[in-house]
């Protein structure tokens, strides 16, 4: 039986079958049904395994299912990283899951996969697909954790999603944050950008694009006029790397269908205020070119890390002018 991921969201317990598979790309939508499955059987065991566990030997998860004990009832078993490989263990247990539960995480599985046919066309079998989250689905969930909070506004909520796009583990990651200080349940909007640090993010956002665009102009009038916060560092190295792999993303791809589309269609999506300027950057690089770029990056990471005393200011400068020449070769 297919189910509508966000309607096991709302509740996990709408799942009625003893055996289920989620799949699909996004990780922390998966993660967190992981984490709700845990919530609703805090007081059973769970048992984990990875897929390989189980194909080196099947008796690990029937010995699990038909041995009942005295204190557990019902156990609770996870296996992760399942494929196509499984489907002979799954249609041997199902007759003897009596009232265990078993839950299979895969990644992508696409149409053709076994398994994923096995449980779209079997009804005592739940199948809950994965998809990437869209821009209403983050907010429900932004609003959703912070029901309990006041100051929580569209101008938050924003601020929110521009700060860490559509990925789910780094907007949970934010709410984290959030609960952790604001524990009287009021949120103040002048401290929630000093917390999520995007003042910082949105200043070094516009000096990265227009260094990966290749504009040298406009690089070399913000290096001058822009001094760099020494902590900082780390964090603005993996800002450039998260753009430039996902140009070079978006180069691979877009060797089948054009540029505006692979940009449209490409998952994770990309937020849809950066679209416009990913679609101007790609067009000054190569996927050889990207390599130099992040090769580069790489470097600098190595170099801060292994040595507390260079001037890190002088040498992120450096890395941000030689990405945009890199960019204008």
């Amino acid at each position: 039986m297919i189910y509508k991921s966000y309607l096991v969201e709302e509740n996990i317990e709408n799942l009625k079958n003893n055996i289920s598979l989620f799949y699909g790309e996004n990780i922390g939508l998966i993660n967190h049904f992981k984490d709700k499955i845990k919530v609703v059987n805090k007081s059973k065991k769970i048992l984990r395994f990875n897929q390989e566990d189980i194909l080196k030997n099947n008796n690990i998860i029937l010995n699990e299912i038909k041995n009942i004990s005295l204190f557990d009832d019902t156990k609770i078993i996870f296996i992760d990283n399942v494929n196509d490989r499984i489907l002979k263990t799954i249609q041997e247990i199902e007759q003897d899951i009596d009232k265990n539960k078993v839950y299979l995480f895969a990644e992508i599985l696409e149409k053709k996969s076994k398994i994923r046919s096995y449980f779209e066309s079997t009804k005592n079998l739940d199948l809950i697909p994965c998809y990437s989250d869209n821009e209403i689905n983050i907010k429900k969930m932004i609003i959703n954790n912070l029901k309990d909070y006041s100051g929580v506004n569209p101008k938050l909520i924003n601020t929110i999603i521009e700060n860490n796009g559509l990925d789910r583990i780094k907007v949970n990651n934010e709410l984290n944050k959030i609960k952790t200080f604001f524990i009287n349940k009021k949120i103040e909007i002048k401290l929630i950008e000093k917390l999520l640090n995007t003042k910082v993010e949105e200043n070094f956002n516009s000096i990265k694009d227009t260094v990966i665009k290749g504009n040298k102009r406009i690089t070399n009038k913000l290096l001058a006029s822009t001094v760099f916060d020494k902590d900082k560092i780390p964090l603005y190295i993996n800002i450039i790397n998260q753009r430039l792999n996902k140009l070079k993303e978006v180069i691979e791809l877009s060797n089948k269908r054009n540029l505006e589309q692979t940009v449209n269609e490409i998952k994770p999506p990309i937020f849809w205020k950066d679209k416009p300027v990913v679609l101007e950057q790609v067009k000054s690089w190569t996927s050889n070119k990207l390599s130099v770029a992040l090769k580069k990056t790489y470097e600098l990471e190595i170099k801060i890390k292994s040595n507390a005393e260079i001037n890190k200011d002088i040498l992120i400068k450096k890395l941000l002018l030689d990405i945009c020449l890199i960019a204008n070769a």
